[in-house]
């Protein structure tokens, strides 16, 4: 007897760590009994396959860098070949199989915007938008993750808002919890007194590392009993340990790297900050939600759909070194502040961000488009 679940592709440039990965695998993992799910990446494996259920088959296309027809010849063979009843690809290094799904006679094509890179923070770029308008007949629906980026792909880019669908991230409550605290600190030989901020994600220029270096630096001789850590890897790491090593921040700073055990570092943290140039939806910002940390944040993206300033945490402007360093000192000088804040940001997480109203929006979405009168009948 055949498999009855609809099958969907999802088509992501890498399998490398980042938030786009983590959020397609959370998804995959947690529809998985209601639809059949294959991941095809554009360039590379990474380590995020290992996150993937074992019935989940991961195929890579070997994209070339730029223009690549071979890549977009072969990932139309294999379209045809595994006959999803919808492609659903994320973000630009991904817009090739588009057309692809669409030489494979695949019945519906989802397309996702889940952020924005350094090198156009705003989605400017009128090469990228022109080429998003082109390909925007061939798409069923397109998904971003903010209420921002929609707004963008209406406006800016010029798409139909009847195509554009926003679904945002959900949190797993169940990994991430504010109940007692891990012994990270002690395992990383941090102090058991004092404020520990942290940061989880890529080193990346688009998130600003180095502002929040500075802006921790202007905090001075005002508080001496903080550690910030810095969770991650990217190209970033060599001038971060760099500015870390001068004689303003020695010894504050630790570069932990890339960590599979992020939920146990959060709940050694006191504070969460993202000090990003340019953001989608931050799952970090909703991990460290989940597990009762405030969040300190730049106004930019979808941050301010997930952080309510003065409520659950604080935004401050995007390079504001010195507003992002007046909220860190707001938070470090009021523990209780800390901890109402934080049980604001869980219940907030819990009631409009959990991995199962995610899940649902989507499954409810794949259906809808696998359905025989959208498109072609499942086979």
């Amino acid at each position: 007897m055949g498999d009855a679940r609809p099958p969907v592709v999802h088509v992501l440039d890498s399998l490398q760590v980042g938030g786009t990965e983590h959020g397609v695998a959370n998804l995959i993992c947690a529809t998985g009994a209601g639809l059949r799910h294959t991941v095809v990446t554009m360039t590379e494996g990474g380590p995020v396959a290992a996150r993937l259920p074992a019935d989940v088959a991961v195929h890579t296309v070997g994209k070339r860098p730029g223009l690549d027809l071979r890549a977009v010849g072969r990932l139309a063979r294999l379209l045809r070949r595994l006959a999803p009843d919808v492609v659903h690809s994320r973000n630009w290094g991904t817009l090739d199989a588009v057309p692809a799904a669409r030489l494979a006679r695949v019945g519906a094509v989802v397309h996702g915007e889940h952020g924005r890179e350094a090198s156009d923070p705003q989605g400017l770029s009128s090469r990228r938008n022109r080429l998003r308008r082109w390909l925007g007949p061939l798409v069923d629906r397109f998904v971003t993750v903010s209420f921002d980026l929609a707004g963008w792909l209406e406006t800016t880019v010029g798409l139909p808002p009847r195509k554009i669908v926003t679904i945002h991230n959900g949190v797993d409550l169940r990994r991430f919890t504010d109940e007692a605290p891990a012994p990270a600190r002690g395992l990383l030989g941090l102090p058991a007194e004092g404020v520990v901020i942290g940061a989880v994600g890529r080193l990346d220029p688009v998130k600003d590392h180095l502002g929040l270096l500075d802006a921790c630096a202007a905090l001075g001789g005002d508080r001496d009993d903080w550690t910030l850590v810095l969770v991650g890897e990217g190209p970033c790491r060599a001038a971060l340990e760099a500015r870390a090593a001068r004689s303003d921040l020695a010894g504050r700073i630790r570069l932990l790297g890339a960590r599979s055990d992020v939920p146990d570092l959060l709940r050694a943290f006191d504070l969460f900050v993202l000090p990003s140039i340019a953001e989608g939806i931050s799952n970090t910002v909703l991990e460290a939600m989940a597990t009762g940390l405030p969040v300190i944040a730049t106004r930019t993206g979808g941050n301010p759909e997930l952080v309510e300033d003065g409520v659950t945490g604080a935004l401050v402007p995007v390079g504001d070194r010195a507003a992002l360093a007046r909220a860190l000192r707001a938070q470090l000088a009021d523990a209780h502040l800390r901890r109402l804040q934080g049980k604001a940001g869980r219940q907030r997480a819990a009631a409009e961000f959990s991995l199962e109203r995610m899940a649902g929006r989507y499954a409810e979405l794949y259906r809808a488009l696998a359905e025989p009168g959208h498109g072609r009948a499942r086979r």
